[in-house]
C-alpha cells in the first residue's frame, strides 16, 4: 500500500528505492508502469501521457515464452510497428549486448536464472525505453550474474533510459545508485543521493533500517 508518496523523477540515473517487506517497493513500480491504478492521486509526464518513449518493466522472475531466445528478446517490438527485418536485427544487436547472441536459437527454458534475467534485460533494452523498472532483478541470482546484470544495467543508464531500481542489498543499492528512495508503511521517508544516504541518513527509521541490514557494524554521527 502506498499512502501519500510525492515523488519528481527527473531525467537522468539511476535511483533505487528501499525499504523493508511490505513497504510499498513493487507498489509503486506497477502504479508507474500502468500495471495497477492508484486509489487516489495522478502520475504526471510533465503533461503527456506515458513517456514519448514508453516503459518497460523487468521483474524479478521473468516470464518467458517456451520459444527460442531470440524470439523472446523481440517480444517487446511488435507494437513499434517495427518491420520484421528492422525487429530481428535490434533483438540480435541486443542478445549480443548482453551476452546471449550465442543462445539466440536456444529455447528460453534451457537458460540459466542469471542468463533468464540477462534476457528479460534484453527484451526491455531493445524497445529503447524512456524508463526503465526493475524489480528486485538480482535477488535469486549469484555474485557472479548479480555482477553481470549489473553491468548490463548501467550500460542501459549510459544509453539514455532512467532506472528504477528495487532491491534488498544495501550493497548493490550502494555500488549502482545515483540516489536513493526510502520507503516505509507505503511513505517515502527520505530521498537523498546515494553517498550522502549511505554515510548520513536523516531520519530515524533509514538508520536503523541500514544499521539492519548491511553485514557489518554501522555507526552514525548523533
Amino acid at each position: 500500500m502506498l499512502c501519500g508518496v510525492d515523488l519528481d523523477i527527473d531525467a537522468e540515473g539511476i535511483t533505487v528505492i528501499i525499504g523493508p517487506n511490505g513497504a510499498g517497493k513493487t507498489v509503486l513500480l506497477r502504479v508507474l508502469a500502468g500495471l495497477q491504478a492508484p486509489d487516489g492521486g495522478v502520475i504526471d509526464w510533465h503533461g503527456d501521457g506515458l513517456p514519448a518513449a514508453g516503459i518497460a518493466m523487468v521483474f524479478q522472475h521473468p516470464v518467458l515464452l517456451r520459444s527460442s531466445v531470440l524470439h523472446n528478446a523481440g517480444l517487446g517490438l511488435a507494437p513499434l510497428g517495427l518491420s520484421c527485418a528492422e525487429a530481428r536485427r535490434r533483438a540480435l544487436q541486443t542478445l549480443e549486448r548482453v551476452g546471449l547472441a550465442d543462445r539466440a536459437s536456444d529455447s528460453a527454458r534451457r537458460l540459466s536464472g542469471g542468463e533468464r534475467q540477462r534476457l528479460a534485460l534484453a527484451r526491455a533494452w531493445a524497445m529503447r525505453p524512456q524508463l526503465l523498472l526493475l524489480d528486485e532483478p538480482t535477488a535469486a541470482l549469484d555474485p557472479s550474474a548479480t555482477e553481470a546484470v549489473e553491468r548490463i544495467v548501467r550500460e542501459i543508464r549510459t544509453d539514455g533510459a532512467r532506472i528504477l531500481m528495487t532491491t534488498h542489498n544495501l550493497g548493490q543499492a550502494m555500488r549502482i545508485s545515483d540516489d536513493v528512495v526510502f520507503l516505509d508503511r507505503g511513505r517515502v521517508i527520505e530521498r537523498a543521493p546515494s553517498s550522502r544516504f549511505f554515510a548520513r541518513p536523516q531520519s530515524a527509521e533509514a538508520k536503523l533500517f541500514i544499521q539492519g541490514e548491511l553485514p557489518w557494524r554501522v555507526a552514525f554521527d548523533s
